[in-house]
């Protein structure tokens, strides 16, 4: 624990570093399609396990994600439907964003979360911020 706790002070977070993430976040629907984010509570086991669920007139689709301890640094884990999981690690945090990056991956190579008031954002891009998709979430059932 002690060990965690050091992790995320050197990342300038606090031992509870992603509350500000917890819950369930939805897009408003566009064109038939609505996406959702839902993330639980970072564990006894510093894991924070989440879920991406895209709903459209073509079905859903699921992704498993989660945020870890690795290594010394935070890590994201993505596990895309019909791709190979892969580990983003924590380049920046502040009090409510954090960033991930994978210089090595093909697309997306950064992946940022932040808030804006009441609003969850995310954003994927390659690593110097290009070909960005933004998806802009409020609390399910606001």
């Amino acid at each position: 624990m002690i060990a965690n706790i050091m992790l995320l002070a050197g990342l300038g977070l606090s031992p509870e570093p992603l509350d500000w993430l917890v819950g369930k976040w939805c897009t408003e629907p566009a064109k038939g399609r609505t996406t959702c984010e839902t993330w639980q509570p970072m564990g006894a086991d510093r894991v924070m396990r989440g879920e991406t669920v895209t709903t459209s007139a073509k079905g859903e689709r699921r992704e498993p994600m989660r945020i870890t301890g690795d290594a010394g640094k935070l890590v994201f884990h993505a596990e895309p439907q019909g791709q190979a999981p892969t580990d983003f690690a924590a380049r920046h945090a502040a009090a409510q964003s954090i960033e991930f990056v994978n210089a090595a991956h093909d697309y997306p190579q950064r992946i940022r979360y932040w808030r804006e008031g009441e609003l969850l954002m995310a954003e994927i891009s390659l690593a110097d911020g290009s070909k960005p998709m933004r998806w802009r979430y409020r609390r399910a059932g606001q």
